[in-house]
């Protein structure tokens, strides 16, 4: 089958020979790249749990995010349009109340709907938003986990993270948590394990009604939250940060100049401490499905909102068109119908929103930017998805990636405010090419070397912006096309309602 692995079996039976409606349950992580996964092979990390939801469905091995960051990540797909469209490109964004959803698709098609834990709405919770009956997002479930889990006492001369995390006012190596810090709690008191206990609670009380059900933890998001017991569960020394490449000195954000190697060991340490306590609670939630004999009628997608660089290119964020930043998990698992396997082919995250209501059998969204990936589930012929789009407007820059080529254009005349400033923030316009094929940690700009390929893919991002973006009736005449492209960069969020 094209796009798959070695592991496929043969298609089992379809969706709509259920006997029963299915379910729905999105699991989401925060920040959690493609490469710190067991099943991408990385023989650090452990993911045991992701790991056999892999193995038990399908996972799609070159799936991006169409925004290296949060917010416009997040709305992105869950509306299921690019994120200049949804109208969310920068972090602080709410998405309008009045945006088509996925969740609003599956009321419509009677379903019980909630969310719990990391949204990024940009908004108080309330019943009803963007399509949930039930919202308990970062606030709401951060007040009512204080309210409700008490810490118990901590071990004397335990050093724990500060109380209070200030990115960007203390030194990046305190709120990257260099020191590999415990939270100040153990597992059962943990904020992860609360939203996981608030996700079970919900599936044992609508387990005989179908629900659609997204459950959002905020790992391995920095400060890398994780509980007591796991303090001693990676050692710093067994880590070394990646090289950074000549080309990389002046854009390395001032931020990060004062790690040094110790610091930058602890940091990728703690990230990966995270993220085996986020997977911990992950497999609570699959096992309470299991245990609630859901499993076989319930459609499981795991999948981050983006990647994350740990030291890559010098950097310790996303923020960026580096594979690490773009790269994300992904894993479908809906048991007898759909394959199992490895999807090597090119997808991004507007495609699983498409996927979704299709496999489901919910009205489409009227605005939709993917391409369902249901062929690839059933064993059917796909032609594959020939390059995947993103974008980071804050930077004013967006990428093309095939399998074998990079592409990042910038305008560089807008001054981030991110917090990631780097020596020279508005260097004009500059245009990078990678060969993915001899440079995979893309460090040579070959762009000119190859300016056909450099024409090529500036005429696809054009193309794609034009057949996507709101303002496209608005495109000045006469403009070459990099021009063009320069026009759709700039953000246009817009005080939302």
């Amino acid at each position: 089958m094209a796009g798959f692995g070695s592991a496929c079996v043969a298609r089992a039976q379809s969706p709509g020979s259920s006997r029963r409606r299915p379910n729905f349950l999105f699991i989401l992580a925060d920040d959690h790249a493609g490469y710190v996964l067991g099943c991408d092979g990385n023989p650090l990390a452990q993911t045991p749990n992701i790991d056999r939801l892999a193995a038990e469905g399908t996972r799609f091995a070159a799936h991006h995010c169409n925004s290296p960051v949060c917010t416009p990540s997040r709305q992105s797909f869950l509306t299921g349009q690019l994120p200049h469209s949804a109208g969310v490109t920068l972090l602080g964004t709410p998405l309008a109340s009045d945006k088509p959803t996925l969740a609003k698709q599956f009321q419509k098609a009677g379903y019980r709907t909630a969310v719990f834990g990391k949204m990024h709405f940009n908004r108080p919770a309330e019943a009803g938003l963007h399509g949930f009956d039930v919202v308990m997002t970062e606030d709401e479930i951060g007040r009512a986990w204080l309210e409700e889990v008490k810490p118990r006492p901590v071990p004397r001369r335990t050093p724990v993270k500060p109380a209070v995390w200030r990115p960007f006012r203390d030194p990046a190596r305190i709120w990257l948590n260099a020191g590999k810090l415990p939270f100040a709690r153990y597992d059962d008191q943990m904020r992860g394990t609360y939203i996981g206990r608030k996700a079970i609670r919900y599936l044992e009380e609508n387990r005989h009604k179908p629900f659609a059900l997204w459950t959002s933890f905020q790992e391995p998001h920095s400060p890398f939250d994780f509980p007591l017991e796991d303090r001693g569960l990676f050692n710093p020394a067994r880590f070394s940060a990646p090289r950074a490449g000549p080309e990389d000195a002046w854009q390395v954000p001032r931020i990060f100049r004062g790690l040094n190697e110790d610091d930058k060991r602890g940091i990728i340490a703690s990230y990966y401490t995270s993220a085996a306590f986020l997977d911990r609670n992950v497999g609570r939630v699959l096992e309470a499905l299991e245990r609630l004999r859901l499993e076989e009628d319930t459609f499981v997608i795991y999948m981050a909102d983006h990647g994350y660089s740990l030291g890559q290119h010098g950097r310790f964020e996303k923020h960026c068109g580096y594979e690490p930043a773009l790269r994300v998990p992904l894993t479908m698992r809906w048991p007898g119908r759909i394959r199992t396997g490895v999807v090597e082919s090119l997808t991004e995250h507007v495609d699983v929103t498409a996927t979704v209501a299709d496999l489901m059998g919910l009205d489409p969204l009227p605005v939709a930017h993917g391409h369902s990936l249901r062929p690839y589930l059933e064993g059917s012929r796909v032609a594959p998805r020939g390059y995947i789009f993103s974008e980071y407007l804050e930077n004013e820059e967006a990428y093309i990636k095939t399998p074998e080529w990079k592409f990042i254009f910038c305008s560089g005349r807008r001054a981030r405010k991110d917090g990631y400033e780097t020596d020279n923030p508005t260097p004009g316009r500059y245009q990078r090419l990678y060969d993915l094929k001899n440079d995979p940690g893309e460090f040579t700009d070959v762009a000119a070397r190859h300016p056909d390929l450099v024409v090529k893919f500036q005429r696809w991002m054009l193309d794609r912006f034009r057949a996507t973006h709101p303002d496209r009736e608005s495109e000045p005449q006469r403009l070459s096309v990099a021009e063009a492209i320069e026009f759709y960069l700039p953000p246009r969020d817009l005080p939302r309602n």
